[in-house]
């Protein structure tokens, strides 16, 4: 009885999930980036912040694409529900079994016609800076970061160590992707990390403004 009651929770939470992003107007800029990578088979890293990860999440969950989720409380609800809109989960994090799922990534990253999402600031922040995973594993599979940034003109904000956004239905959702980053081996990492955050910044202070101008 108890399973039952809990999928019929998981199913409700995923239909309300789907009305409310479905009954938005969506305006999506530069998924060209990611679809000419595609017909490629290429494999790729798209990647945006945690407190707006529902946009971009929703928008890519028909792809049957990778992503990666800890395992705090959290996160396994984001897992139930999201095995249901269409996601393939990587479990793990820094902290736990950090260098295990790494290996994992960079397995899938080297394997032609595979994507992995990846918020760069989650699991457990601090938010908008840059872990070393996402960066390490691009450098040594040799795979584009393609960085992405969503906003919606009203939300609901839940805040622990960030503030985690839901779109309130009916309302405007600005969602762009940028050009895919590359970065060698032989790089710098510290000028890497540099460059990942500012794209994801620029993305995501040019679709707040949109959104608030564009009614």
């Amino acid at each position: 009885m108890t399973k039952i009651l809990s999928n019929l929770k998981l199913s409700l939470l995923t239909l309300l999930i789907k009305f409310l992003y479905g009954s938005c107007r969506w305006r999506v800029s530069g998924f060209n980036h990611v679809e000419s990578l595609l017909h490629k088979n290429s494999s790729f890293i798209i990647a945006y912040w945690h407190g707006n990860m529902f946009i971009p999440y929703l928008k890519l969950a028909k792809y049957r694409f990778n992503i990666l989720a800890g395992f705090h409380r959290d996160a396994e609800l984001g897992v139930n529900i999201g095995e249901r809109l269409g996601w393939k989960f990587l479990r793990g994090s820094s902290s736990q079994n950090g260098s295990e799922v790494f290996q994992q990534i960079v397995e899938l990253l080297s394997k032609p016609n595979n994507v992995l999402a990846i918020t760069p600031d989650g699991p457990k922040g601090p938010a908008k800076i840059p872990k070393p995973g996402t960066v390490r594993a691009a450098q040594k599979t040799g795979v584009p970061i393609i960085p992405a940034a969503g906003r919606s003109r009203r939300s609901w904000g839940f805040t622990n160590w960030d503030t985690f956004h839901v779109a309130k239905p009916f309302t405007r959702i600005e969602l762009k992707f940028g050009e895919p980053l590359y970065f060698s081996i032989n790089d710098n990492f510290d000028s890497c990390i540099n460059t990942l955050k500012t794209q994801l910044d620029s993305l995501d202070s040019e679709v707040s403004k949109s959104v608030k101008i564009d009614k």
